[in-house]
């Protein structure tokens, strides 16, 4: 029996190795221009290290742990920032100033790294002005939840307006003081067309920048996908809750839609997922349209454009032309066109600037 632990822990740490080896090499040509030499990988079990560059052995150590108990993303944010390390000590050649000194800070400020290997980069808190409004949106959503439909849907228009203005007109000097990111949803295989319209969403309308990013899943030892969203702290929030409240709702929706036709299997769930996103899509881009009539209309913002060139600085374009426009779907668009954005927040938790609870 001890034999054959010692042979499945000796075959797992390979396998997190081999990740950690093929990660590195992906990162090297995306992000350093194949500048550095693939360094030898080992596994930490120190609690209190995520990671550690050891310039003198050419050694490149990972948390053990880490690599088995935390999101794919978490583990390349530590990755990168070790990375960094690497850069400043053999291709730069700085070996006589402190290890987070000028040098390696301009490195990660170039490829937009966290400095402070902590697997995700610290944007802070809200600030006041961002907590006003979010507290603002979040009371606009409750009102969303009146059984009026005129009145719910009000309150939704008026919810994502405030969020326009709010971000029209939020001073340069405050969005400059930290952008973010954060993955949404569990990563997947294979994306299907409604996560790819439902991150369109979160682009066009809630002032994100959004990319799937390939992750690797440890213990399967399968490549994935998972939505990656940039931001302000306050847009993230925002994002964030949107991304759960549809993917619950579109959820909700399916299991009313098989009810109503005495349906017994999931075949047709995704496209009608698919169905509620567009919907969902149309009644927002109607939205955006009636906002530019007034005026108000979002150019985009340069900072942030600046921060996700920096994360990903060889974007691919794919073109999707869509699933089969079936009976499924036009129940499910039907049925996008009537969501009404509501349900907040739990008690309590705007004044943390959150609208929606982990």
């Amino acid at each position: 029996m001890q034999e054959r632990l010692r042979q499945h822990q000796a075959e797992l740490d390979a396998a997190l190795l081999r990740a950690a080896r093929m990660a590195h090499d992906e990162l090297n040509g995306s992000l350093f221009r194949r500048k550095l030499r693939a360094p030898t990988f080992a596994l930490l079990d120190a609690q209190g290290l995520l990671g550690r560059w050891n310039g003198a052995l050419r050694t490149l150590e990972i948390q053990r742990r880490l690599l088995l108990d935390h999101p794919w993303g978490v583990v390349l944010e530590v990755l990168k920032h070790e990375m960094a390390h690497q850069y400043v000590h053999e291709v730069l050649g700085v070996h006589d100033e402190a290890a987070h000194g000028p040098a390696f800070r301009a490195v990660c400020a170039k490829h937009a790294i966290d400095p402070a290997a902590t697997g995700l980069p610290e944007a802070g808190a809200p600030t006041d002005d961002e907590q006003r409004v979010l507290e603002r949106i979040a009371k606009l959503l409750a009102l969303a939840e009146s059984p009026n439909e005129h009145e719910a849907r009000a309150a939704m228009a008026a919810a994502q307006k405030l969020m326009l203005r709010h971000n029209l007109d939020r001073p340069a000097q405050e969005a400059a003081r930290g952008y973010a990111f954060r993955h949404l949803g569990a990563p997947t295989g294979r994306i299907s067309e409604h996560e790819r319209l439902l991150a369109t969403i979160l682009s066009e309308h809630f002032f994100v920048e959004t990319i799937w990013v390939p992750v690797w899943r440890v213990l399967e030892q399968k490549r994935g996908s998972v939505l990656e969203v940039c931001g302000t702290p306050a847009n993230l929030e925002m994002a964030a809750y949107v991304h759960a409240f549809l993917t619950h709702t579109a959820d909700e929706l399916w299991r009313a839609h098989k009810r109503e036709l005495s349906i017994d299997g999931d075949r047709d769930r995704r496209v009608f997922f698919a169905g509620v996103m567009s919907g969902f899509q149309e009644q927002l881009a109607s939205q955006k349209t009636r906002s530019r009539e007034e005026g108000l209309i979002w150019l985009g913002d340069p900072g942030l454009s600046e921060f996700y060139r920096k994360r990903n600085p060889h974007v691919r374009m794919v073109r999707f032309g869509g699933g089969p426009r079936t009976e499924a779907r036009e129940h499910g668009r039907a049925a996008g066109r009537q969501i009404v954005l509501n349900k907040p927040v739990a008690s309590g938790a705007t004044s943390r600037g959150k609208l929606l609870g982990r």
